[in-house]
């Protein structure tokens, strides 16, 4: 048998994924035909199945919901079948850290035979979304998955893009996939009992992304400021929008959604953020990291001299009068065995995550975002420095609450004076 020369087959696969993210407002109500429509069977079966898996502080707070729920898909308009009364889990980030719930709901799916063209539902804030969204992806290599998160944050950000995950080996969203959602429902009847600290955590994604890509959209936070923290429904759902529309062109325009890349724009002020909150043992939020990861990134980008002193105040004054945080003690109090500041090891562990070059997002000006590829080490303990002074100066003690409100207190120290 002749020998065949060397050859190269170039394969190149094109996909095109579409899903819409709309905005409502009580979703399980049988007059609501936005869900219904969603199930519609499409493989000429006379109903679909459906599998909801629910935050259990989401369902604390609306113990009318598992019934709501039931009643929607029971109801005689509906072709969607729930093939079981929804799983409810516990939500927040612990969720993400014990896989047990992983396993249940891939369990369900098995059980019940939800395929590719079954449906789960995911109720709840960011970490339910992930977990639910990475048992799905996995399950059948993918089911179809719908979104309806609960907290501001999962709503303006982590709900609308493509990612699912957990945690493992003490790294955040270490397993994980890139699987977009079937839909994305956003409710805003469903933020009405969040408490205070979760509605403005929130913020912070929209503030990031506002200063990377919109500098009227970071304006009009500014001057909205007391609003948002007074709970202005009206205010807050614009916000809610204009961040979920920001978000949602960068994953479609950017070429790059899945990160094959080393560069994770939208990820400005995570890499400190991260660590903050695994070191914290998850004391700090999500949306409270980020806005001091920004505060970090931003104080480096003026210390450098790339950003000018008034934008850099702007932008601390922000995160003042939206009572966010931006310092936090573990920056400085957490030390490896050699001494060194732990959160200086989110640089490695964020170049890992996507492999390559490090790649972190810094500021020209507001709305003006430029790529670095190394951070100065002093630098970033000046600006930790920087933080932590003015912190001393306006101390403000704000309570601690469970997700959904659970009366769980804890003193934090935020940097809050002038919020009102």
């Amino acid at each position: 048998m002749q020998r065949l020369p060397v050859e190269t087959i170039h394969q190149s696969v094109q996909v095109t994924y579409t899903y819409p993210v709309t905005f409502t407002d009580h979703v399980f109500s049988v007059s609501n035909p936005i869900l219904r429509d969603l199930c519609v069977s499409d493989r000429g079966r006379t109903e679909s199945k459906v599998l909801c898996v629910l935050d259990g502080g989401v369902s604390s707070a609306y113990p009318e919901l598992v019934s709501q729920i039931e009643a929607y898909f029971s109801d005689a308009a509906t072709s969607a079948r729930l093939v079981q009364e929804p799983i409810v889990v516990a939500g927040g980030e612990d969720i993400k850290n014990d896989h047990a719930s992983v396993t249940e709901i891939q369990s369900a799916i098995n059980a019940h035979g939800i395929d590719r063209h079954s449906f789960v539902i995911a109720v709840g804030g960011g970490a339910l979304l992930d977990m639910a969204g990475y048992a799905a992806a996995t399950a059948h290599r993918g089911v179809r998955l719908i979104r309806i998160p609960t907290t501001v944050l999962s709503q303006d950000d982590s709900g609308v893009g493509v990612k699912n995950s957990v945690n493992a080996f003490g790294k955040k969203n270490f397993l994980g996939t890139f699987a977009p959602p079937y839909a994305v429902i956003n409710d805003m009847a469903l933020l009405a009992k969040l408490p205070d600290r979760e509605w403005r955590c929130g913020i912070a994604e929209a503030v990031k992304v506002s200063l990377l890509k919109d500098a009227a959209f970071f304006a009009f936070i500014e001057e909205n400021a007391a609003k948002l923290v007074a709970r202005d429904e009206e205010t807050m759902r614009w916000v809610i929008y204009r961040c979920a529309q920001l978000h949602l062109q960068h994953i479609a325009t950017s070429g790059d959604p899945f990160e094959f890349g080393s560069s994770r724009p939208l990820d400005f002020g995570h890499w400190s953020a991260h660590k903050l909150e695994q070191i914290s043992n998850y004391m700090w939020r999500h949306g409270e990291a980020v806005a001091i990861g920004i505060s970090l990134d931003s104080t480096y980008s003026y210390l450098r001299g790339m950003l000018a002193e008034d934008d850099w105040r702007r932008i601390l004054d922000v995160f003042l009068r939206l009572r966010l945080p931006i310092y936090a003690p573990e920056l400085d109090e957490a030390l490896d065995a050699e001494g060194r500041r732990t959160v200086l090891a989110g640089l490695n562990e964020f170049r890992e995550h996507l492999g390559g070059e490090l790649t972190i997002m810094l500021l020209n000006g507001i709305g003006d975002g430029v790529e670095v590829h190394a951070m100065d080490e002093e630098t970033i303990v000046q600006s930790i420095a920087r933080l932590r002074e003015l912190q001393a100066s306006y101390e403000y003690q704000i309570p601690q609450e469970d997700q959904h409100g659970s009366q769980r207190h804890e003193e934090l120290s935020t940097f809050a004076a002038g919020a009102d």
